[in-house]
């Protein structure tokens, strides 16, 4: 168990570090080094994303936390949050003393531009790997449309969504195995 821990920390400091532009960006990774590790199952990881997605705090922490948690308990979660945090925590510090040194350079808003594309195509990757695991039927498909709409084009709120996304699901499935 203490092993597990001691790995736990390792997995997710390499992807904190490792891993620009936020929670979503991470999905890939996470799913790569937990589940080709055997420590939780495809299922378990879709749980994961949707509770860390749906819970408040930042996505990393999150599913760090319950990956954490269901490989170490409390320790493993401990141990999997902090591994995901340092590598940030000492990354901001660091560039916080130096941005504004540097910050007019064209190299470094190049090499922005260059760190920003690449995380936009692993939330793309990210994206499509989450619509590869859901079910594909009518009732997934208007959720999926539904819900683009009202984020992209009207503004609704993200966590307003989440929660009438949960109650329409909860109250479909519900019908559908009463039928």
């Amino acid at each position: 168990m203490k092993n597990h821990r001691v790995q736990l920390f390792l997995t997710f400091l390499k992807i904190g570090g490792f891993t620009f532009g936020g929670g979503y960006a991470m999905i890939p990774l996470i799913r790569r080094e937990v589940v080709d590790r055997g420590w939780i199952s495809e299922e378990d990881m879709m749980d994961i994303i949707a509770v860390s997605e749906s819970t408040p705090g930042p996505f990393a922490v999150n599913s760090a936390t319950f990956v954490g948690y269901q490989v170490g308990g409390f320790l493993g979660a401990a141990m999997a949050t902090l591994g995901v945090v340092l590598p940030s925590f000492f990354i901001i510090l660091t560039i916080s003393f130096f941005l504004r040194q540097f910050e007019a350079l064209k190299a470094v808003q190049y090499a922005f531009q260059g760190i920003r594309a690449g995380v936009l195509m692993l939330i793309v990757n990210a994206s499509l790997s989450l619509f590869r695991q859901c079910r594909k039927n009518w009732f997934s498909y208007s959720i999926m449309v539904v819900t683009f709409v009202c984020t992209g084009f009207l503004s609704v709120s993200a966590v307003i969504l989440l929660i009438v996304c949960g109650v329409v699901g909860y109250l479909y499935s519900s019908r559908k195995e009463s039928v």
